[in-house]
């Protein structure tokens, strides 16, 4: 019997006390045929949205899971974040965080040059920053309409820059402020020392994310957990704006309960296949995107196995290979 998919005759957001389930979420892309879809790309990963609500406000949420800072939850918050565009010889592509190597001294070194810059058009100072995040309230681009880095990177940023929604002229407002960025930072003494150790410039400033704490619709699949585990950081504030524990490592034999976000989500599949063989957990809820839409599964012991008309056969396991490619 296949898993059965949410739309069938299933409940996916039973009370966790009466049913023992861990829930796996797997990072979703944009649908391939995308930027054929319409005039401007959709808004936020599938799985941002999904965490987030089609709002997806990142910034606020990253702000939260990132400081001890208590900010009003009306209050649009964007996300700054220094970054390379590397030109190819007809446009530009942002490179995503982890290929860039920044250090915290060299964040802090940048920001301190740009600061001055930046808080004069935002017309408010910092809130908060660490080595790949500078937070400051949206202020005169709070309807700028945005896309995450994790979404942007690896292409053409043509497609993927800021766009005016309610008021014209916003957001070349913002291009003419990271313009001046990119010319100050050009000659930054801190990407001289950055090329001649083979690392890429810090060349531009991206913001995203802009919203407000008030607009995140959290989905009762993690809304309704007990315990969150995984390293990115939407999870952390998810987790800190829920109320519910917490931890970028998953280190615990007790599944049930569990939301996860993995990078290696193949790394605990022997672990829950056993659980769910053994009856320590009664399902487990896998949720995927693929071509872009939610996707949520719920699978049982008696899922495990493959199936084979040969009966007289011992039933072979399904790899994770098998079950995410079902």
């Amino acid at each position: 019997m296949p898993p059965k998919i949410r739309g069938m005759t299933v409940n996916t957001n039973p009370h966790q006390g009466t049913l023992r389930r861990f829930t796996l979420m797997l990072s979703g892309e944009d649908a391939l045929d995308i930027q054929g879809a319409g005039d401007q790309p959709l808004k936020g990963l599938p799985h941002e949205r999904f965490l987030l609500g089609n709002l997806v406000p990142i910034a606020p949420i990253l702000l939260l899971g990132q400081s001890t800072l208590t900010f009003n939850a009306s209050q649009n918050i964007a996300c700054l974040q220094p970054i390379h565009l590397h030109a190819t010889r007809d446009h530009l592509i942002l490179m995503s965080q982890n290929q860039i190597d920044l250090t915290e001294s060299e964040s802090s070194e940048l920001l301190k040059s740009a600061l001055p810059f930046i808080e004069e058009d935002f017309k408010s100072p910092l809130l908060f920053h660490d080595k790949h995040y500078w937070f400051i309230p949206a202020g005169p681009f709070a309807s700028l309409e945005s896309y995450s880095v994790d979404q942007a990177h690896g292409r053409n940023i043509d497609w993927w820059m800021p766009r005016d929604t309610q008021e014209e002229g916003i957001a070349k407002r913002w291009r003419k402020l990271q313009n001046e960025i990119q010319m100050l930072w050009h000659i930054d003494p801190i990407n001289e020392a950055r090329e001649q150790r083979g690392l890429p410039s810090i060349n531009s400033l991206w913001i995203s994310g802009i919203g407000k704490l008030n607009d995140v619709h959290a989905p009762q699949a993690i809304a309704g957990s007990q315990k969150i585990y995984g390293e990115h950081p939407l999870l952390a504030g998810l987790a800190k704006y829920l109320q519910i524990p917490y931890s970028p490592e998953m280190k615990t034999d007790d599944l049930a309960g569990i939301f996860a976000w993995l990078t290696q989500p193949e790394a605990v599949w022997p672990q829950l296949s056993k659980a769910l063989s053994s009856k320590q957990l009664d399902e487990l809820l896998l949720i995927d995107f693929p071509n872009g839409k939610i996707r949520e599964r719920i699978f049982t012991a008696k899922d495990l196995y493959k199936k084979s008309w040969a009966f007289w056969k011992k039933a072979e396991p399904l790899t994770w290979k098998e079950i995410i490619a079902s």
